[in-house]
């Protein structure tokens, strides 16, 4: 079952009903940790053999494919103390373990760790990198 949550500028959560977002750069999102936004593929509306579906019949699959947006930095890595490393200078900078995913991979997930949102009246869907299964990476595909 897919996780939805409402979110209005006024901070407002309604817990089951999904995020509504009202900003309108794509920019502004900020991916945060192991998630990964990714647009939906657009379901087929017609069966192999030509019989039109439902809509939301597509919904109710396991799996679902869709285009990675923007990526959050990673797993972060423990800071190191003076203590394990002292010839090293300190750093507060944060250090991250990277991703796999790029923008513009297509990737296949699982649709029950998916949390949806909706930005400028349009489906994204926010995946944790444990739910990812396939990454199809196509360096030409948007050249």
């Amino acid at each position: 079952m897919l996780k939805t949550l409402h979110l209005f500028k006024t901070g407002l959560q309604l817990p089951d009903m999904g995020f509504l977002l009202d900003e309108k750069d794509l920019n502004k999102l900020i991916v945060i940790g192991d998630r990964i936004l990714i647009k939906p593929k657009t379901p087929q509306s017609k069966t192999k053999s030509g019989l039109l579906l439902p809509p939301g019949v597509n919904e109710n699959e396991k799996v679902q494919i869709g285009f990675v947006v923007k990526v959050g930095p990673g797993y972060p890595i423990p800071l190191v103390t003076e203590h394990d490393e002292p010839w090293k200078g300190a750093s507060e900078e944060p250090k991250y373990v990277p991703l796999q995913p790029k923008e513009g991979d297509q990737a296949v997930y699982i649709q029950n760790s998916a949390i949806e949102i909706e930005f400028n009246k349009e489906k994204y869907v926010i995946v944790p990198h444990s739910a990812i299964l396939l990454l199809l990476r196509d360096e030409g595909l948007f050249q």
